[in-house]
């Protein structure tokens, strides 16, 4: 059952499932928090309160929200914001489980209110700035392929080029796919929403980059290893746990998964959570 919270700007919308320690799932650009409605039940089955959020402008928190950056955008500090509000309404503290933007939003949170953060993990996160590599077009044909729909979407605001991009962002599709695609389309049809879809396009990592050597929760980086978003996906979660303050970050590898292990490979992606939760997310 759909639950909002109205904060300074508009309506965050959330589910929640469980009880225990508070974790929140953060979905990703031109997305949904259903994307979460494999790996939710997993996670809360094991004692933990789950509460899948939808990213401002996306699914059904409001639009037309004002950005910190004075832009038309949504930025990783815009949606950090807006989950510390959900947390501090929830009674907090809790563990952030961020996809794509949103994992560099869960680095942001953390670094600017650990009091509010237990832990972090970020799933396939755009927490980097990123250098298209114009050698990998020609060598990783998985980043081509996802790499030219990417841009396609953007320069165009084309809902079919994102869902081929989607295609070729999930190598393994779930059983529900086809109908997940058809009502995920059937919300970004919605006036304004692919509009707000492109708020994403304007902002960079670069907030959430900047954050990475002020984050003092423990973090852990989830990566899908045919994600065609990065052309090494291994290297870049290597890369942001690098960027960290020593001790804190650590990588896990979903084999054969793409940019939404969550959604791809629930269970072997609860796997690698899971015990991280056991030791940070507080009894």
């Amino acid at each position: 059952m759909t639950e909002y919270l109205d904060i300074e700007g508009g309506r965050i919308a959330y589910d929640a499932i469980g009880d225990g320690p508070l974790v929140l799932l953060s979905h990703g650009m031109g997305d949904r928090r259903q994307a979460f409605r494999h790996l939710a039940p997993l996670l809360a089955a094991q004692g933990y309160r789950v509460v899948s959020v939808d990213m401002r402008g996306h699914g059904e928190s409001s639009m037309g929200w004002a950005s910190v950056t004075g832009k038309e955008a949504i930025s990783r500090t815009d949606v950090a914001n807006d989950l510390l509000a959900v947390i501090r309404q929830l009674g907090g503290p809790a563990v952030i489980v961020g996809h794509s933007l949103s994992g560099g939003a869960a680095t942001v949170a953390a670094a600017t209110d650990p009091a509010a953060v237990r832990a972090i993990v970020e799933i396939n996160p755009f927490t980097l700035e990123q250098k298209f590599d114009v050698g990998a077009l020609f060598t990783v044909p998985r980043y081509r392929r996802g790499g030219i729909r990417l841009m396609g979407t953007m320069i165009f605001k084309s809902l079919g080029v994102w869902l081929s991009y989607l295609n070729v962002a999930y190598p393994t599709k779930p059983g529900d796919y086809d109908r997940s695609m058809a009502e995920l389309a059937a919300k970004l049809r919605e006036p304004g929403r692919m509009a707000e879809f492109m708020k994403t396009g304007r902002s960079t990592p670069a907030d959430a980059a900047a954050q990475l050597p002020n984050v003092t929760r423990p973090a852990l980086i989830v990566m899908g290893t045919a994600d065609p978003d990065f052309p090494d996906p291994a290297a870049e979660g290597r890369a942001v746990v690098a960027a960290l303050p020593a001790g804190l970050g650590s990588l896990a590898l979903v084999e054969g998964a793409g940019h939404y292990p969550h959604a791809e490979a629930a269970e072997q992606t609860a796997a690698l959570i899971l015990p991280f939760l056991k030791e940070y997310a507080g009894a």
